[in-house]
């Protein structure tokens, strides 16, 4: 599988919420549509296949240096995809890297270095330096 990372474009907008919806996130439409008119949501795209045809397998959005949302396609989970989306988010960023999440996905963070700590039961906040 040949995947990059790039900021998404206004034709990414229903993928990204395909994926959003998926993962089960709250997301408005319009709001991550205004997301990636303003250039705050990364997508990772893949050509699983080797023909060309690339899709959208991830979708990242941001505000700043905060990860708002990230989600992954199922069947690409384990391989790579968020971990590239939150390496393009450190590249991208002066400063730390924070992110708000469900416990479930806290091996994810701490797997990529985050410095964690529970801010609620069942939520945490992490912060990749």
């Amino acid at each position: 599988m040949n995947l990059a990372v790039r900021e998404a474009t206004p034709g990414d907008a229903d993928d990204a919420m395909f994926l959003l919806d998926g993962a089960m996130l709250e997301a408005d439409a319009e709001a991550v549509r205004r997301r990636i008119e303003s250039g705050s949501v990364l997508v990772a795209v893949a050509d699983a296949e080797g023909d060309g045809d690339v899709r959208v397998v991830g979708v990242c959005v941001l505000d700043g240096g905060e990860i708002e949302q990230i989600a992954v396609r199922r069947e690409r989970r384990g391989r790579g995809v968020g971990t590239a989306l939150v390496e393009a988010v450190d590249s991208r960023t002066d400063g730390a890297v924070t992110a708000e999440f469900r416990e479930n996905v806290r091996p994810f963070y701490e797997s990529l270095g985050f410095e964690i700590r529970e801010t609620e039961e069942g939520r945490y906040r992490g912060v990749l330096r």
